[in-house]
């Protein structure tokens, strides 16, 4: 028999033998021993994640006369055929190939028939995003009136271009990626089971290459085991999946972080020169300074075995940059990863790369190696005493201050009037606000539709990708409108960074789409410019005006008090020309405008 590759040989035969998937698998193991069988199904999740093989586990389980527990048994004649794929009851299609609507049609028109051998008639469709227009809308009808004893499975890596009509009638099961501590567990089983000597250095460097796909792991490990006569070495993992080792990593890390540009030029060459890949140098030297950046925080966040390195390595490694520095350095590859993708001369950029991470920012102490010696802990101690008590002494002087000065009206007239102008007050980073896009949402902001898409933010976040999910992971929505959000983000350069993404927002804008139906435009806010941004929209709308007296009337008038929240506090600034009182009509208004704004539950009218 011809040589077969290992992700075929090792292809799971029951749900149990799936790598980490388990909520996946127990969920469709209880609806076999419960009965409780759907007529359609959407297996969505990366390549190489159990979704094929998810399916054709459940075709036996649910056709085979001997399961227990909701497995297979695959000893019976009915589970072999379906392993061998001579079943014509199961009937697996590719629609990559077959997207047209002949195709489905013809799929449809034989689906009325009953199985001949089996107790379903299952069709598993591969790549079910592939499809056309038409074939979606053939597909459509049989899903809504689906014929009895029939199962379809689709299977995709882009449900996000499934239209929205098949997915309300299939039960969706999304497929994670799997994680490289089940992926080493797996190929570690495998090769004992083939009696196969490996280094488990090796297996950790092609699961971590594999990047959460299974199949791509075994694809790997198909690959070192024939260039290495049967084993599995280290260097030989390396050269096939074009990694760095981590001595090389480790060294090119402390010559950049001690501004030895030079050496660490020459490093890089180095590596460069064995045959390794532009692209992949970037990635492994995210993941080195992300481990680097996570043994900071906690040394039991990482597994250090995986890593390739020793403690006494992350503890050298952890003392040699500040975590800010590490975060510009994350920023820093990032941006050249994205600019690598479209030339043919990686090094040039990769010599730019060393030396800009060679030299650090102005306004940023150099980090240094070596431990603080007592007298500049001393000294630092003296000097932080020193600062703390001007900033008391300053803090008593505006207290003072405070106390003494008297309100007037002039400069309440001048701010007023610069916010019915509806001129900004914003400064040096904040020119980059667009409040011609964040007006027309407060416009139409209500209450009901930021608690909605408070309600979906948590599954939004889960639909993006693990960078863009991280960079809102400080970020919260302060506003929404039928068709807009405003999201304010914690800290300045977060914000700006997330401006500059246009890929961020648009995926934002679909998985909104996707969760409300609507079709939303996504505005990013700083978060401490935030109250006084919807303060001058609140001004520069005559929406203050009816919140307090006018200038020279010494009477308690109506008002109408909007209790936000105490990072958002409403304005009551007051108006600097006289007014006449408003009439009850035009109260009414107020009263009604702010509900709209605000949400009737926080509103509070008093009459005094």
């Amino acid at each position: 028999m011809s040589y077969q590759a290992l992700y075929r040989v090792w292809r799971p035969q029951r749900f149990d033998d799936m790598v980490g998937q388990q909520v996946v698998t127990r969920t469709l193991k209880n609806a076999i021993i419960t009965h409780q069988i759907s007529h359609a199904y959407l297996f969505a999740g990366p390549r190489g994640t159990g979704k094929t093989s998810a399916a054709k586990i459940f075709a036996k389980a649910v056709n085979c006369h001997h399961s227990q527990d909701g497995e297979p048994c695959n000893e019976c004649d009915t589970c072999k055929a379906i392993t061998n794929g001579q079943l014509n009851d199961v009937i697996e299609i590719d629609a990559a190939s077959n997207n047209g609507v002949e195709e489905i049609r013809d799929i449809r028109d034989k689906a009325k028939y009953a199985p001949t051998q089996a107790d379903y008639k299952v069709y598993i469709i591969d790549e079910v995003h592939m499809l056309s227009t038409g074939a979606f809308n053939a597909l459509l009808k049989t899903l809504e009136e689906p014929p009895a004893n029939v199962i379809f499975i689709l299977a995709t890596t882009e449900p996000h271009k499934i239209p929205l009509t098949i997915i309300s009638r299939v039960q969706r099961f999304d497929f994670r990626r799997i994680s490289a501590t089940d992926s080493f567990e797996r190929m570690k089983y495998i090769l004992d089971q083939k009696k196969v000597e490996y280094d488990e250095k090796a297996l950790w460097v092609i699961a971590n290459a594999a990047e959460g796909g299974m199949r791509d792991a075994l694809s790997i490990l198909d690959q070192v085991l024939s260039f290495s006569d049967n084993q599995v070495k280290l260097d030989d993992a390396l050269l096939v999946t074009g990694s760095v080792t981590k001595q090389l990593l480790k060294k090119y890390f402390l010559e950049v972080c001690q501004s030895q540009s030079a050496s660490a030029l020459e490093t890089m060459k180095q590596i460069l020169g064995e045959g390794k890949d532009g692209q992949r140098f970037i990635e492994d030297l995210i993941s080195f300074i992300r481990d680097v950046l996570l043994y900071q925080e906690s040394p039991d966040l990482i597994k250090v075995e995986s890593t390739g390195l020793k403690d006494e390595d992350f503890t050298e490694l952890s003392k040699a940059a500040s975590s800010t520095t590490l975060y510009r350095m994350i920023d820093d590859l990032n941006n050249i990863q994205m600019e690598m993708r479209f030339t043919t001369h990686p090094d040039v950029y990769l010599e730019v790369l060393t030396v800009k991470l060679s030299q650090p920012e102005a306004d940023q102490p150099v980090a240094s190696v070596s431990k603080p010696t007592q007298a500049n802990q001393e000294a630092n101690q003296a000097e932080v005493n020193k600062l703390q008590a001007q900033i008391q002494a300053l803090q008593q002087t505006v207290k003072e201050l405070q106390q003494q000065e008297t309100p007037t009206v002039k400069p309440v007239a001048k701010s007023s009037s610069k916010a019915v102008k509806g001129q900004p007050r914003v400064k040096s980073r904040s020119n980059r606000v667009n409040l011609h896009q964040i007006y027309p949402v407060l416009r139409a902001a209500t209450r009901q539709d930021l608690a909605k898409m408070k309600e979906l933010w948590g599954d939004m976040l889960n639909m993006l990708s693990v960078p863009q999910r991280s960079l809102l992971h400080v970020s919260q929505p302060v506003a929404a409108s039928p068709d807009g959000i405003i999201v304010a983000f914690d800290y300045a350069f977060l914000f700006q960074q997330a401006t500059d993404d246009q890929a961020l927002i648009q995926a934002m804008e679909d998985g909104l789409q996707r969760l409300s139906g609507d079709q939303r435009r996504v505005v990013f806010v700083p978060k401490d410019q935030w109250p006084q941004i919807r303060k001058e929209y609140i001004q520069s709308h005559g929406l203050g005006k009816g919140f307090s007296r006018p200038a020279g009337d010494n009477s308690q008038p109506t008002t109408a008090s909007a209790e936000a929240p105490a990072e958002e506090p409403a304005s009551t600034a007051p108006v600097a020309v006289q007014e006449p009182q408003p009439k009850a009509d035009e109260q009414k208004d107020l009263v009604t405008t702010a509900q709209e704004l605000f949400g009737s539950d926080i509103v509070k009218v008093e009459n005094n």
